[in-house]
């Protein structure tokens, strides 16, 4: 299906492409690494972006160097960002649509980055990960009483 053709939501936000990718990156990781969700609390900017996972443990300092470092390999990798546009009757095993808003459109644009990530979304990506630059944990933050895993970071084009 051409993407020219599709009518999408329209789309409010303004993103840096190079964090907004890495964004999506960043939720695969954790989803790999921990088991948890992607993100449903995070703000994407230029300068500094910050994220929070809900995980079952306080990450020890060699976990969240295990992150920064797959995230570079990641970036390093070249991987492509493309497109693909379905309807809601054809999406891929494992995309989950539970965080579209309930007049989405019918035709949802799927952002895959090579063949580690696909997640329905309407912002603007780089054209491969290594536009992203570098990324770079700023700190990170635990609340033990939500288990809420926050990580600043930025990326360095």
């Amino acid at each position: 299906m051409e993407e020219g053709a599709a009518v999408f939501n329209t789309h409010n936000k303004e993103e840096f492409p190079p964090a907004h990718t890495a964004e999506h990156l960043l939720n695969q990781l954790m989803v790999r690494m921990f088991g948890c969700e992607r993100s449903r609390n995070a703000h994407i900017e230029r300068r500094k972006s910050k994220i929070s996972y809900q995980i079952d443990h306080k990450p020890s300092r060699k976990e969240e160097k295990a992150i920064e470092d797959e995230m570079n390999r990641l970036i390093a990798a070249d991987l492509p960002v493309t497109y693909e546009t379905v309807d809601r009757d054809h999406i891929p095993e494992g995309v989950k649509l539970d965080r579209l808003p309930e007049d989405a459109s019918e035709l949802i644009r799927l952002v895959r980055i090579g063949d580690y990530d696909v997640c329905p979304c309407l912002g603007k990506h780089v054209r491969s990960t290594s536009q992203i630059g570098r990324f770079e944990m700023l700190g990170t933050n635990w609340d033990e009483a939500t288990h809420t895993f926050r990580i600043r970071f930025k990326v360095i084009p």
